[in-house]
C-alpha cells in the first residue's frame, strides 16, 4: 500500500469507543490488522498505477521508490505482453495488458510487501482494441471476480475544469453514441464487446451516465467528480458492472441536487446502478451524499459486493439517504469499508434481502433519529445494518455504533419479506469474524434502540405472529445497549460455538421469544434493570460456558425461562455461573452451589484434579450460583496466563494459584446483592421475571 492510500485508510476508519466493562458501553476500535503493525512498512511504490506503452516506441516506464534500498523481485503477470528482468527493466513483447509487480519477501526489519501497476501495450495502429485482464479480486471461482472477464476495448473519459473529453471509441462509433456537454458525459453502447470505461480527472460540475447491454468495468483512476444536480455516476445498464478502484477517487452530489430524471429512469444515489456493482482494486473511493432529497451514497437495483481490496468511505448527510442500498443483497468479501449516516430513519447498509459479511474491515456510524414513515404509516428509526431477510457473518470485522434515538445496530427479518416469501425467513447466523455493536439512543415514539433485533412481532387478527431465528455458530460478538434490550430475537436462539458478550443497562441483555438452546461456546449476559438471559420458551443448557448477571433484584433473575407460560430452565451440561438467581422450578443434572469469590478478580471452578474454568467477577460482585459436571470446590483470586474469551470474562487454560473455597448449598431463597453486595452475598433468586 502506498503512502497516500495508507493516509486515506487511516482517516476513514471510524474510531468507535474503547472496550467495555459490564457497567459501561461496549464499543469498537477498528484498526489495521496486527500483521501489518508488527514490522515497519518497506515503502515500495511505483510512480504510476497504470501505464500505456506502444510497441516500437521508446517509453519512460514507471519507476519504483525503494526508500530502504531493499532486495526486490520483479514479475509480469503475462510474459506474452511484457517481461521485466532482475534489474527492473521492462521489455514489450505483444499487445495486451499485464500487471508489473515489485515484491519484497520481508525480513526481521521490514514486513513483506508488494506494489503493482497495470501496463497496457498497444501497437502503433491501435484503435483502443486490446485485451485487458485484471488481477483476481479474491474469489476466482465466482463470476464476480473481475479476473474472469476479458475486456477488449478501453474508453477513456478525462474530466477537467474546461470540460470532459472521451477517447478510444472512434473504431466503434457506429455502436457507441457519445454525448458531452461540459463535463456531463453520456455513453450509449449497443455493441457486443466487454468495455472498460476509465474515468479520470476532476470536475466540480459533471457526471458520467452509461447505457449498455453488456457487462463492463468502470475503472476509477484518480477521479474527482461532483454533480451538483444529481448522481455523479448514473449506470443505467442492468448488467454486472465491475468497479475497479485505482488511486484516490471521490464522488459527490450537491446540497441543492434535485435528482430530476428522464421518463422512467431513476437516480437513487450519488453512485447509482440498475445492475450489480462489484468493487475491487487497491485504491480508495470516497462517496459523499450532500443532498436533501433522501438520496443515498451507493445504490444498486440488483446487488452490491465488495471484494479485494479497495478502501471505500461513504458519508450521507442529515437530509440524504442510506450509506449503501441494494435491492437483492449486500456482500462484503474483503476491503475496508467505512460508512457514516446522519438522516432520520436511514441505514448504514440496507438490503431488501440479505447482508453477508465474509471478510474485510467494516465500520458503520449512525446518528439519525426517528421519523414518521408515510409509506409504512408508522414511526421508524435508523440502523447500522438492516436486512429484510437475514444477516450472516462468516469472517472479517464489523463495528457499528448508533447514537440516534430509536436506533438499532443490526436489524434483520421483516414481516413484509416474510409474507412476500411464502411466510418464511432464512435464519440469521454468525459463524466467524468479530462483530461489535453499541447503541445509546433513547426510545422515541415507541421505537426502541436495541443493539441487535432479529425477526418481527406482528399482530395478525387477534394474536401476534413471531418469526426470526438466530444461530451463533462461531466468531465473536460484543454487544451493548444502554436504553433497551441489547440482543433480541423474535424466534428461537441457538448457541453452539463462538463468543457472545451482551450488556444492557436498561432491560434484558439477551432475550428470545422462542426456545433458547446453548450447546457450546462462551456466553455472557449482564443486565442492571432486568433479566440477564431471558426466554419466553424453554431454556436448555447442555454445554458451553454460560455466565449471567442481573443486579436489578426480584422479580428479575439471571437465567429466566417463562415458568408462567409452562416453560422451564433445563441444565443438563456445561458450566453455568449466575448472579441474581435462577428461574423457579429449574432442573439441573449437576448440583447447583453458591461460591463466595472475590469481586473484580478471577474466580475458578475445580473438579478435584484440575481447574474446570475461571470467570472474571465484576467490581462489587463476589457471590455466585455455580454448577458444572464433577464440580468439587471453588478458587478465588486465581491467575490467568492463557487465552481469555468472551470479552475477558471466561478462561479455561493457564489457570494457576488462588485460594481454595468451599461450595455452599444454593438455596434459591433470596435475591443476591446489588453492585455493593449484601452481607453474606447470597446469589439466590426466586420467582420468574417479567416477560
Amino acid at each position: 500500500m502506498d503512502k497516500k492510500h495508507l493516509f486515506f485508510l487511516l482517516s476513514l476508519i471510524l474510531m468507535l469507543m474503547p472496550a467495555c466493562t459490564p457497567e459501561e458501553a461496549v464499543t469498537t476500535d477498528e484498526t489495521i490488522p496486527d500483521d501489518t503493525l508488527s514490522l515497519p512498512d518497506p515503502q515500495l511504490a511505483w510512480s504510476a498505477s497504470t501505464f500505456e506503452a506502444i510497441i516500437g516506441v521508446s517509453s519512460d516506464f514507471p519507476t519504483l521508490t525503494n526508500t530502504n534500498h531493499l532486495s526486490i523481485s520483479y514479475s509480469s503477470s503475462d510474459t506474452a505482453v511484457a517481461t521485466i528482468d532482475k534489474a527492473g527493466a521492462v521489455a514489450l513483447v505483444g499487445t495486451g495488458s499485464c500487471f508489473i509487480t515489485a515484491s519484497f519477501e520481508g525480513n526481521d526489519q521490514y514486513r513483506a510487501a508488494a506494489d503493482s501497476y497495470l501496463l497496457i501495450v498497444k501497437s502503433s495502429e491501435d484503435d483502443s482494441s486490446l485485451t485487458i485482464v485484471f488481477d483476481s479480486a479474491g474469489d476466482s471461482s465466482s463470476e464476480d471476480d473481475i479476473s474472469n472477464t476479458t475486456f477488449t476495448r478501453l474508453i477513456t473519459v478525462t474530466y477537467a475544469s474546461d470540460g470532459a473529453s472521451v477517447t478510444g471509441y472512434s473504431a466503434v462509433a457506429d455502436m457507441m453514441e457519445v454525448s458531452v456537454s461540459g463535463s456531463h458525459v453520456t455513453i450509449d453502447y449497443t455493441g457486443s464487446e466487454n468495455v472498460v470505461y476509465k474515468l479520470t480527472g476532476s470536475s466540480s460540475d459533471g457526471c458520467f451516465k452509461l447505457y449498455s447491454g453488456k457487462k463492463q468495468a468502470l475503472w476509477l483512476s484518480d477521479l474527482s467528480l461532483t454533480n451538483t444536480d444529481g448522481a455523479a455516476i448514473n449506470n443505467q445498464s442492468k448488467k454486472r458492472t465491475f468497479v475497479y478502484v485505482d488511486g484516490s477517487n471521490s464522488l459527490a452530489d450537491g446540497p441543492s441536487a434535485t435528482y430530476s430524471s428522464d421518463g422512467d429512469e431513476d437516480m437513487k444515489g450519488v453512485f447509482f446502478s440498475e445492475g450489480q456493482l462489484v468493487f475491487s482494486g487497491s485504491g480508495s473511493l470516497k462517496v459523499t451524499a450532500n443532498n436533501a432529497k433522501s438520496k443515498s451514497g451507493i445504490v444498486s437495483d440488483d446487488y452490491v459486493r465488495l471484494m479485494s481490496r479497495p478502501t471505500v468511505a461513504v458519508s450521507a448527510g442529515s437530509g440524504a439517504g442510506h450509506g449503501i442500498k441494494a435491492n437483492d443483497y449486500v456482500q462484503i468479501s474483503d476491503g475496508i469499508l467505512g460508512i457514516s449516516t446522519a438522516a432520520a430513519m436511514k441505514k448504514g447498509i440496507t438490503s431488501d434481502d440479505y447482508v453477508l459479511v465474509e471478510g474485510g474491515q467494516t465500520s458503520i456510524k449512525v446518528s439519525g433519529g426517528v421519523a414518521y414513515d408515510s409509506d409504512d404509516s408508522e414511526y421508524t428509526g435508523t440502523a447500522g445494518i438492516k436486512a429484510d431477510n437475514y444477516f450472516a457473518m462468516t469472517g472479517g470485522t464489523l463495528g457499528i455504533t448508533n447514537i440516534g434515538s430509536g436506533g438499532k445496530g443490526l436489524r434483520a427479518g421483516s414481516y413484509d419479506y416474510y409474507t412476500a416469501n411464502s411466510n418464511s425467513l432464512d435464519n440469521s447466523y454468525i459463524s466467524g469474524g468479530t462483530l461489535t455493536i453499541a447503541t445509546t439512543g433513547n426510545e422515541s415514539n415507541d421505537v426502541s434502540s436495541k443493539a441487535i433485533k432479529i425477526g418481527f412481532k406482528e399482530k395478525v387478527s387477534n394474536s401476534y405472529k413471531y418469526a426470526g431465528d438466530f444461530q451463533m455458530k462461531g466468531g465473536s460478538v460484543i454487544v451493548d445497549c444502554s436504553k433497551s434490550e441489547a440482543f433480541e430475537t423474535k424466534g428461537a436462539l441457538s448457541i453452539s460455538d463462538g463468543e457472545l458478550f451482551v450488556s444492557s443497562t436498561a432491560d434484558d441483555a439477551i432475550n428470545s421469544q422462542g426456545e433458547m438452546t446453548i450447546t457450546g461456546g462462551y456466553v455472557y449476559g449482564y443486565a442492571t434493570q432486568n433479566d440477564a438471559i431471558d426466554t419466553n420458551g424453554d431454556m436448555k443448557i447442555s454445554g458451553g460456558y454460560v455466565y449471567a448477571i442481573t443486579t436489578k433484584g426480584a422479580p428479575e433473575v439471571a437465567l429466566d425461562a417463562n415458568t408462567e407460560g409452562g416453560y422451564k430452565l433445563y441444565i443438563t451440561g456445561g458450566v453455568v455461573v449466575a448472579y441474581g438467581g435462577l428461574e423457579n422450578s429449574y432442573s439441573s443434572s449437576s448440583t447447583v452451589y453458591t461460591l463466595s469469590g472475590t469481586a473484580d478478580a478471577w474466580n475458578a471452578l475445580y473438579d478435584g484434579k484440575a481447574f474446570i474454568a475461571a470467570f472474571k467477577a465484576p467490581a462489587g460482585l463476589s457471590s455466585f450460583a455455580v454448577t458444572a459436571p464433577s464440580l468439587t470446590s471453588g478458587y478465588k483470586n486465581v491467575s490467568v496466563g492463557g487465552t481469555t474469551y468472551c470479552n475477558d470474562t471466561w478462561a479455561v487454560s493457564g489457570l494457576t494459584g488462588g485460594t481454595a473455597v468451599s461450595l455452599d448449598a444454593y438455596s434459591g431463597s433470596s435475591q443476591g446483592g446489588g453492585p455493593g453486595g449484601d452481607p453474606g452475598g447470597n446469589p439466590g433468586g426466586g420467582g420468574g421475571g417479567r416477560h
